[in-house]
C-alpha cells in the first residue's frame, strides 16, 4: 500500500502548493509553479522536502514575480513542510541545465503543479530535447559523477549500514537509469527497474516512519521495523530483501553503462543494422562488446558452454549478455560429476580473470547460472560479515578475494588451486561452527566434484581450513621464537602449500579492507612465510627478521632515555633506548597513549644492561624532543598515567579475553589479550605485569577493526618463564586492569 500512500502524499502536497499559489493570486500565464526531484516524480516519503521552483517566462515583471514567490512560500513553511525552493526564469533554468549535468538530469522529472501549463511543458520538452541532442557529450560527465559517488558511498548490497539513496544500486542510480534511457542511446528493462525502484521506495517510507525523520541510511535497529512494515518474517529477511534489490539495480546500472560506453565509442553511422559476430571460442562470439552465442552453437549438446562463455567474457572484461546466460541455463545439460577437464579449466580462467570477473559473476547470479555451477553459493549469498572491518558481504568479499588472488598466480605453482581456494575459503560461514572448520568438508566435496585429484582436493581443504593461520601466527607470536615457525609448520608441511597459503592470506586481507594488509602487517606475514619456507626447504629454521644491535647513545643513564624517529611508509618507527628495568615498557607505552599516538606493533629486546624497543606507530609527524620531555615527566611521575589512562568502556564493548598460551614459547610465558581497541591498552597490561615484578621481553600489538589483539612474552624479573601459578596470577591481574577492577 505504500505506493498508494506516496500518491496520496503527493496529491495532498499538490493541493497545498496549488492552494498557496492561488491564494497569492498567481497568474495563469507567464508563470508556473513546478515540482522537481522526488516530488516531481510523485515519490514523497513521509519526511521528504517539497522541491518547488517558481518559473517565469519572458516579459514577466520581475518585481511582481519575486513578490509572488514570497506569498507562495510562506504558507508552505507555516504548514510545517520542509521546503526546498527557488525562483528562476525559463532561460535561467535552461542555462543551469546546460551548465550542470546533474541539473539537466533532474529537470527531466519536472512536473506542473500550478500556473501556466504551457510554460511547464515548454521547460520539460526543451530540457528533454537538449538532453537527447547532447547525450554524447553529457553522458561521460554523468558517468564520472556516478562513479565518484559509488567510490565515496559504497554498494547498497554490501554496506553494513546501507544507504537507500546514494549507495550504488540505490534510488539515485535508479533515477539515473531513467535519465540514461531518456537519451535513447541505451535501453534498460523498464518493468524490472520500476519494480526494484518502487520496492526501494517502500523500504524508505518504512525507514522514515521508524526513524521519525528524513534518513536514507539503515541503522541496525531499523531492520526490525522494516521487516514488520514490509510484511517480512524477520530482520534477516529484511536485510536480504533490501540487498537483493540493491544488487539487481547495481547489475542493471553496470550493464546499462557498459552498453552506453560502447554506444558512445561508435558514431551513429558506424552502427550496423545487424551485429557482426566475431567467433572467439567454440560456440561463443563477440558482438558489440558483449559475449553471445555463435550461430553454430548447440547448447543442448555442450554442458561446458556456459562456463566457456563466462570465462571468455571475464578474460576480455566485456559483458556476458544476460539473455545469453539465461538461455544457457535453460538449455545446457548439467555438468557430469566429476566435471570434465575443460569445465574445470574454464572455471579457473573465469576466477583468474581479475577485474573482469566481477561483472560476469553478477550476471551469473542474476540469471540463476550460479545455482547450476555452484549450488553451495546460496550459503553465503548476501550474508553480512560479523566483523565490522569487512567492506563487503561474504559473497562479494569472496569474489574480491578471487580478483586479488588473480594478481598473485605467478607466485605459486598451482594457480588453479589458489583461485578455487579463494572462491571457497569462506564457504563455511553462516552456521554456528567456526567457519574455517565448517568450510573444509564443503570445499573438499566441491573440489572433488570439479574433477580435482586427491592431492589437489587435500590442498584446497587445507587452505580453506587454515586460511587464517598464517596471519594469526605472524601478528600474535614472537618471530624470534623457534616455536613460532613450528606452530605454522605443524599444519603446513610443504613449500607448495605454504606458497599457496601466503598468496591466499594476502588476497583475503586485501579484499577485506586496506587496514587488513597494511605495510607492517604484510611485513610480519611475509617474513614468517620466508622463514617457514627456508625451514621446509633446508630442514632448519632460519634466523628471524633480526634487529641489528643499535649503538647505545652516550649519556643514557637511569634518568635519561634516547628516542629516535624514522619515517616509514604509513607512519613512523620510534626507537627507544634506556637502562633496562621492570616497568620500562609501561612507561614507554604510556608515552604513546598520553599523546594519543596509535601503536600498531612493538618489539623489545635486551642489549647488555640496556633495553631497546622499536615501535611502529600511525603518526608521521613526531618530534623526538617532545616525546623525550613527555617520557621524562612520566618517569618522574609529574604525570600520572594510571589516572589519565584508566579503562573506559563504551556501550557494546565485549569483556576482554586474556589467555595464557603455554605452547607458544619454550623460554617465556605468552599472554594473549583481546580487548576493545582503546588507547592505553598496552600501558594498562604492562603496568599490571610490572606490579607483579614481571618483565615483558617482547610485545606484539595488532589492531584490526574494533578489536586489539596484543600478545606479551613475559618472564620473571630474574629471567625464565612463569610458573603455572604465577602465569594464572598474571592473567587475572591483566584482566582486572583492563576491566578497571580494583
Amino acid at each position: 500500500m505504500t505506493a498508494v500512500e506516496r500518491a496520496a502524499r503527493t496529491e495532498a502536497a499538490d493541493a497545498l502548493s496549488a492552494g498557496a499559489y492561488d491564494a497569492a493570486a498567481g497568474p495563469d500565464t507567464g508563470v508556473a509553479l513546478v515540482a522537481v526531484g522526488g516530488y516531481g516524480r510523485g515519490e514523497l516519503a513521509p519526511y521528504s522536502d517539497l522541491d518547488l521552483v517558481l518559473v517565469a517566462g519572458t516579459g514577466v515583471d520581475e518585481e511582481k514575480w519575486h513578490e509572488l514567490a514570497g506569498q507562495v512560500w510562506y504558507p508552505l513553511w507555516d504548514s510545517g513542510h520542509r521546503l526546498d525552493h527557488s525562483v528562476r526564469t525559463l532561460p535561467e533554468m535552461l542555462a543551469a541545465a546546460e551548465a550542470d549535468v546533474r541539473v539537466a538530469s533532474g529537470l527531466l522529472d519536472v512536473r506542473h503543479v500550478a500556473g501556466d501549463h504551457s510554460l511547464a511543458l515548454e521547460l520539460r520538452t526543451t530540457v528533454l530535447a537538449h538532453w537527447r541532442r547532447q547525450a554524447r557529450e553529457r553522458l561521460p560527465e554523468l558517468h564520472e559523477l556516478v562513479r565518484s559517488r559509488h567510490r565515496l558511498v559504497g554498494e547498497l548490497a554490501h554496506l553494513s549500514l546501507p544507504d537507500l539513496k546514494e549507495a550504488e544500486g540505490g534510488l539515485r542510480d535508479a533515477t539515473v537509469l531513467k535519465s540514461l534511457t531518456a537519451s535513447w542511446l541505451v535501453d534498460v528493462p523498464a518493468a524490472d527497474l520500476e519494480r526494484c525502484r518502487q520496492q526501494l521506495l517502500d523500504a524508505r517510507d518504512v525507514l522514515h516512519a521508524a526513524a521519525g525523520r528524513a534518513t536514507d541510511r539503515i541503522a541496525p535497529e531499523h531492520w526490525g521495523p522494516i521487516a514488520e512494515g514490509l510484511g517480512l518474517p524477520d530482520e534477516a529477511a529484511a536485510q536480504r530483501h533490501v540487498r537483493e534489490l540493491g544488487r539487481r539495480v547495481t547489475h542493471l546500472s553496470r550493464l546499462a553503462w557498459r552498453r552506453a560506453d560502447d554506444a558512445l565509442r561508435r558514431t551513429p553511422a558506424a552502427r550496423p543494422r545487424r551485429p557482426d559476430l566475431e567467433r572467439i571460442a567454440p560456440g561463443v562470439a563477440l558482438a558489440q562488446g558483449e559475449v553471445v552465442l555463435d550461430r553454430a552453437a548447440r547448447p543442448a549438446h555442450d554442458p561446458v558452454l556456459l562456463l566457456r562463455a563466462a570465462a571468455e567474457a571475464a578474460v576480455r572484461d566485456v559483458v556476458l549478455a544476460p539473455p545469453t546466460a539465461a538461455r544457457l541455463v535453460r538449455e545446457c545439460p548439467p555438468l557430469p560429476e566429476p566435471w570434465p577437464d575443460e569445465a574445470r579449466q574454464q572455471l579457473v580462467r573465469l576466477l583468474a580473470a581479475g577485474p573482469g570477473l566481477l561483472g560476469v559473476w553478477e550476471t551469473l547470479e542474476e540469471t540463476g547460472a550460479l545455482e547450476r555451477i555452484l549450488p553451495e553459493w546460496e550459503r553465503v549469498r548476501l550474508l553480512p560479515h560479523a566483523s565490522a572491518i569487512h567492506r563487503f558481504t561474504v559473497d562479494r568479499h569472496v569474489v574480491e578475494t578471487c580478483v586479488e588472488a588473480a594478481a598473485l598466480i605467478r607466485d605459486v605453482s598451482r594457480p588453479d588451486v589458489l583461485v578455487v581456494a579463494a572462491l571457497l575459503h569462506d564457504i563455511g560461514k553462516g552456521g554456528l561452527t567456526e567457519h574455517s572448520l565448517a568450510g573444509e568438508p564443503i570445499a573438499r566435496a566441491i573440489a572433488s566434484r570439479m574433477g580435482f585429484g586427491p592431492a589437489e582436493v587435500d590442498l584446497v581443504g587445507t587452505l580453506v581450513r587454515r586460511h587464517l593461520l598464517l596471519a594469526e601466527i605472524a601478528t600474535t607470536r614472537d618471530p624470534d621464537d623457534p616455536a613460532t615457525v613450528d606452530a605454522l609448520l605443524e599444519h603446513i608441511d610443504s613449500p607448495e602449500a605454504l606458497a599457496l597459503l601466503t598468496a591466499l592470506t594476502e588476497a583475503d586481507a586485501k579484499a577485506t579492507s586496506p587496514k587488513a594488509w597494511s605495510s607492517w602487517r604484510a611485513g610480519l606475514v611475509l617474513d614468517l612465510a620466508r622463514r617457514a619456507r627456508t625451514a621446509l626447504e633446508r630442514g632448519t629454521t632460519p634466523p628471524a627478521f633480526t634487529v641489528e644491535e643499535v649503538a647505545i647513545p652516550a649519556g643514557v643513564s637511569s634518568d635519561e632515555v634516547a628516542i629516535e624517529v624514522e619515517p616509514v611508509a604509513d607512519g613512523s618507527r620510534v626507537t627507544v633506548v634506556a637502562l633496562d628495568r621492570v616497568g620500562l615498557l609501561a612507561d614507554v607505552a604510556a608515552l604513546f597513549a598520553l599523546r594519543r599516538i596509535g601503536v600498531r606493533a612493538a618489539r623489545l629486546w635486551a642489549q647488555g644492561e640496556y633495553a631497546v624497543s622499536v615501535w611502529d606507530v600511525a603518526d608521521d609527524h613526531l618530534d623526538p624532543g617532545a616525546l623525550r620531555d613527555q617520557f621524562d615527566a612520566i618517569v618522574a611521575r609529574r604525570v600520572d598515567p594510571a589516572a589519565r589512562l584508566a579503562p573506559r568502556h563504551a556501550p557494546g564493548d565485549l569483556d576482554p579475553a586474556v589467555v595464557v598460551r603455554p605452547e607458544a614459547s619454550d623460554h617465556a610465558t605468552v599472554i594473549e589479550v583481546r580487548a576493545a581497541d582503546r588507547l592505553g591498552v598496552v600501558y594498562v597490561v604492562s603496568a599490571a605485569l610490572a606490579a607483579l615484578d614481571m618483565t615483558v621481553r617482547s610485545a606484539h600489538i595488532s589492531t584490526l577493526g574494533p578489536q586489539a589483539v596484543d600478545v606479551f612474552y613475559v618472564q620473571e624479573a630474574s629471567a625464565g618463564a612463569l610458573s603455572d601459578t604465577r602465569a594464572a596470577d598474571a592473567a587475572h591481574a591483566v584482566r582486572r586492569a583492563i576491566r578497571g577492577s580494583v
